[in-house]
């Protein structure tokens, strides 16, 4: 009974925000290029270049703005690339998507040698993290105000960012544009608006929501950067866009349900459980999840085509 109030407690719940945060950034952006009709498998290699530049940024110019300015700068530059080869030159978005994951954790490690001289992990104390927001009319709480205080801008932001994409995508006429450009291209062209414009959109605001997942990993969850830390995030949230539907809340509440699994695996090591075992559990959900939304996905098609026939 003590070993399982060990795991389920408060801190299962606040490291849950804190894990899912990356998860729910990345996870809009990825939702944006689906609607845009880009499929971007290459949002791990985002996330790992925002993580890298954000310490990069943030130890050079002792500031941690600095480090999430440079992130964001990197990101949007990966988002233009990304949308040319996609958008502009046709390229497989697959191919595409799992080159750029490859040269990100190659780039990194190059630059992590290059730069700071080490290998594996670079932490200094020079790297100025992200500052932790305190709410004081929540910290007097109990539950609430250790569970909702306490955390990174970012963590905050992504809630504020579910609602304000959900507003984008669905209630404004950019929004309609950018659904258009990947559902009716063609009627979108005739009605005088770019399709390929609002692709690049699309690209670049999901290079700057992983550069923010990215940061958040390396500036507000720790303090470091370390060869691929992303540790394929970018796919699980991948996973969340498909379970989620492109849709933002689904998708946020998809992005936590994963990172509460993530937390969990955390949570098990501190009683004692392997941390070889407690580390797939995210990622067996991903697939367990993946497969169910897939058979489910099927059962209808079926249904429909039996309606039909």
């Amino acid at each position: 009974m003590q070993n399982m109030h060990d795991v389920v407690n408060v801190q299962l719940f606040q490291n849950t925000l804190r894990t899912a945060t990356p998860i729910i950034l990345a996870a809009l952006g990825g939702s944006l290029t689906e609607k845009a009709g880009i499929m971007n498998i290459g949002m791990d290699g985002m996330i790992l270049l925002g993580a890298f530049f954000g310490v990069l940024g943030s130890y050079t110019f002792a500031s941690s703005l600095a480090g999430v300015l440079l992130a964001v700068l990197v990101g949007v530059l990966v988002g233009l690339f990304f949308a040319l080869f996609t958008v502009q030159l046709k390229s497989d978005e697959f191919i595409i998507g799992v080159a750029l994951n490859l040269f990100a954790a190659g780039l990194t490690v190059f630059l992590l040698r290059t730069l700071f001289g080490v290998k594996g992990s670079f932490s200094n104390p020079g790297i100025v993290g992200l500052p932790v927001w305190r709410i004081p009319f929540l910290e007097g709480i109990p539950v609430i105000g250790p569970l909702l205080s306490g955390h990174s801008i970012f963590v905050y932001l992504s809630w504020v960012l579910v609602a304000v994409f959900y507003a984008f995508l669905f209630h404004t006429p950019q929004g309609f544009w950018l659904r258009a450009s990947g559902e009716h291209a063609a009627a979108l062209r005739a009605a005088g608006r770019s399709p390929v414009r609002m692709k690049y959109v699309a690209s670049v605001l999901c290079g700057v929501l992983c550069a923010f997942a990215g940061a958040h990993l390396s500036l507000g969850y720790l303090t470091l950067f370390s060869e691929n830390m992303s540790a394929s995030r970018g796919y699980i949230a991948f996973a969340c866009v498909i379970f989620g539907k492109a849709n933002p809340p689904k998708v946020f509440f998809a992005a936590l349900l994963f990172g509460f699994f993530d937390a969990l695996g955390l949570r098990l090591q501190s009683v004692g459980v392997a941390s070889q075992l407690t580390s797939i559990i995210p990622y067996l959900a991903t697939v367990v999840f993946l497969l169910a939304f897939g058979l489910r996905f099927k059962g209808r098609r079926k249904g429909k085509r039996g309606h039909t026939l």
